[in-house]
């Protein structure tokens, strides 16, 4: 086992404050009854809201289950007691405003042996095919 130095923890620290600057953060959320939406306001000042149907785990939720939504820790999730539910903020972003194009790409960033095989077998054909006008 290594020895850790009182300066590789503070890089460590260091680090990991820098990830948390870049990812959303929650200061507030609460469900507006009136207009059936989740509001959620974010520690940079800005905030989105989004109706609940728009994502799975909260689609058949009662009112008063929306309502008792509370924050999580230092504001990365939000939390629905009577649901046993847990969502990250960054996670909630991706589902409710992601587009089918931003999928794909997050889809097609990923790497895999299979894919790698799958590439160096259509490099050997002479790659991908021409589109023809």
């Amino acid at each position: 086992m290594t020895d850790l130095t009182d300066a590789d923890i503070d890089a460590a620290l260091e680090r990991g404050r820098a990830a948390q600057a870049n990812e959303p953060r929650a200061r507030t959320v609460r469900y507006e009854a009136s207009s059936g939406v989740i509001v959620v306001e974010l520690t940079n000042g800005a905030s989105f809201s989004f109706p609940p149907a728009l994502v799975n785990a909260l689609a058949g939720a009662t009112p008063a289950q929306l309502a008792e939504a509370s924050i999580l820790g230092m504001g990365f999730g939000l939390h629905w007691e009577g649901l046993d539910l847990d969502l990250t903020v960054s996670g909630l972003l991706a589902e409710v405003f992601a587009t089918q194009s931003h999928i794909a790409r997050q889809a097609g960033r990923a790497t895999s042996p299979a894919k790698a095989a799958a590439a160096r077998a259509n490099g050997v054909r002479g790659g991908r095919p021409r589109r023809s006008a």
